[in-house]
């Protein structure tokens, strides 16, 4: 299968801590790297992963609190000074691109690059990029500013041929494309070979979906089905469910709930508040639900 996996960068929620970054992650689907988020330190993070700085053409904010985008201007600083000459494209709610463009007339003039802003409607559910690989839908969330998460749903592949299958039969390598659409093979005799017998189904398309902050929504479940892996802002735990309701965060409970009720497959926490120096805590309420739960953490791999 084609690589699909999510890079931790940073899981930690606004207030600094010695342990966690500000949110950011960059969703690898095949060739391509995309960032969400970008929290302070973002390209610090970058560099420890090893990921190559040219190949994120596409950043996606989630809302404009600045443990989500602070980290912006001085990544796009460090690309000009790389050299940077392609577009970056950048995905936000309303409101971010005077700011940055701000930020960037003041500390970093000349970048060679363009930028190109696609403002997101973060009240309704949306197509807001699409390759050959990957479909990206906007989630509508609920929090104190405008806010929503992202969905990469992976594009369903073709079949595999069975070589094996095509050698004994003697069909020409010329009619694979064919076959992988769906057609019968002929033999050089012209005898049609069922296209079942000449090929194995491909694996179901896998789907991501980051969930940024956001209060608990009880039908969140229903634009989450069919999602392989699904990360959930968990700020808070039951002891300060209080908060949770003040500040519209999530607890890992209600995580668990809205991973439980869309049937994913695996649950990852993250924006963790920095009142807890041990988040297991949290990785214990969320399994009392969901089982098929880990804890985010930065420099972790998920393999969607």
């Amino acid at each position: 299968m084609e690589p699909f996996k999510v890079h931790i960068l940073g899981c930690g929620s606004a207030m600094p801590t010695l342990r966690h970054y500000a949110s950011a992650q960059v969703v690898e689907v095949r060739d391509k790297l995309f960032l969400v988020d970008c929290g302070e330190g973002t390209q610090m993070q970058l560099r420890k992963s090893r990921l190559r700085f040219g190949r994120i053409n596409h950043v996606f904010i989630s809302h404009l609190h600045g443990d989500h985008c602070l980290g912006l201007a001085g990544m796009l600083s460090t690309f000009g000074m790389l050299g940077r000459t392609a577009p970056l494209h950048i995905f936000s709610p309303k409101g971010l691109q005077p700011v940055l463009d701000a930020q960037l007339a003041c500390f970093c003039h000349g970048l060679d690059y363009p930028l190109v802003y696609h403002e997101v409607d973060t009240a309704r559910e949306a197509v807001v990029y699409e390759d050959r690989s990957v479909t990206v839908t906007t989630i509508p969330l609920r929090h104190r500013m405008p806010c929503c998460g992202y969905l990469f749903r992976e594009h369903p592949t073709l079949p595999h041929i069975k070589r094996d299958i095509f050698d004994m039969y003697g069909i020409s390598i010329s009619q694979v494309n064919n076959v992988k659409n769906g057609h019968d093979g002929v033999t050089p005799d012209g005898d049609i070979i069922p296209n079942e017998k000449l090929v194995t189904p491909a694996a179901p398309p896998r789907a991501y979906a980051y969930c940024s902050d956001t209060r608990y929504i009880p039908d969140l479940y229903k634009r989450l089905k069919g999602v392989t892996t699904l990360y959930h802002e968990s700020t808070y735990g039951k002891d300060s469910q209080l908060a949770a309701k003040k500040y519209m965060h999530s607890t890992a409970e209600e995580a668990a709930m809205v991973a439980r009720d869309a049937g994913v497959k695996k649950l990852v926490l993250g924006h963790y508040s920095s009142r807890y120096d041990d988040e297991r805590v949290l990785l214990d309420e969320a399994r009392k639900i969901f089982r098929q739960t880990v804890l985010a953490d930065e420099n972790m791999v998920v393999d969607v």
